[in-house]
């Protein structure tokens, strides 16, 4: 399978939330208080990178999170808007690379990294893990 010949450098996603009281440090157990927590920019972060991939994958075919490098650099509380893209900065066979970064509603950078995904195919990925780990259906 070569799933990642056709994602280039430079496709991109970005994806816009709202920060609300389920989002904060306080609510995910990362912390005590009501400001964007850093397991739930993490998840926006990796939710930009899937969607930059939407409708480029071959049938059959998903990415996997492999690595990510995330700095929070500035606080946002609840009711603020928070934009993260995602942006394929190299390809190396299956593993791909993103710069993501996260603003503000006045651009402000709350944070920034990179997150690493790999191309593989759903079935065989699956088949690893065992039966007790196939999604049920």
């Amino acid at each position: 399978m070569d799933g990642a010949s056709q994602i280039l450098p430079g496709t991109h996603a970005a994806v816009t939330r709202v920060v609300g009281g389920a989002d904060t440090a306080s609510a995910l157990g990362s912390g005590s208080l009501a400001v964007l927590g850093t397991p739930r920019l993490l998840a926006w972060c990796e939710e930009a990178t899937c969607l930059a991939l939407t409708g480029l994958l071959p049938a059959g075919a998903t990415s996997v999170g492999t690595s990510v490098r995330l700095d929070h650099l500035a606080a946002s509380s609840v009711g603020h808007r928070v934009t993260v893209r995602a942006e394929v900065t190299a390809t190396d066979g299956q593993r791909l690379t993103f710069r993501v970064e996260a603003t503000d509603a006045v651009g402000r950078v709350l944070g920034r990294g990179t997150v690493e995904r790999v191309v593989v195919d759903t079935e065989r990925f699956l088949g690893r893990l065992g039966a007790d780990h196939r999604p049920r259906t």
